[in-house]
């Protein structure tokens, strides 16, 4: 199943979203091992960080997995919904650059998905105009 942004978001609570995003049989499986190097040149080029990561930031408002009111204190992850693989970006899948299969995440939630268990359970943030969520528009 090929999961998407379109459905997550229809999905009103988080722990329904973190189930959602959560695939079991691939909890740990070495998506790049000896070719991390493609994962890395992918994840530190110009499109990634300076267009698409923002926009993803910004498309969700900093939430975890863009459910209002889990405000996303620290680092912000993008999580691939649809795991990435050696093939996908040697052929430069469209895919892998495209809003839809991607969701914001905190680096708990993020742990989670990608090792198994739970992200740190807290209760909705409320956001306050001036506060530290440039992106917001309180």
């Amino acid at each position: 199943m090929i999961k998407t942004y379109s459905e997550l978001i229809k999905l009103p609570t988080f722990q329904e979203r973190f189930a959602y995003c959560s695939d079991p049989q691939l909890i740990g499986e070495e998506t790049f091992g000896p070719h991390r190097y493609l994962n890395q040149a992918f994840y530190h080029s110009t499109e990634w960080k300076k267009i698409i990561r923002p926009e993803i930031i910004r498309r969700d408002n900093g939430n975890d997995l863009a459910c209002e009111g889990y405000s996303i204190m620290g680092h912000i992850y993008v999580h691939h919904l649809n795991p990435m693989r050696v093939i996908d970006l040697i052929e430069r899948k469209d895919w892998a650059l495209l809003p839809e299969y991607m969701v914001s995440c905190s680096l708990s939630t993020h742990n989670a998905l990608h090792y198994g268990g739970e992200p740190i359970s807290r209760e909705p943030i409320t956001r306050r105009p001036n506060d530290t969520a440039p992106w917001l528009e309180v």
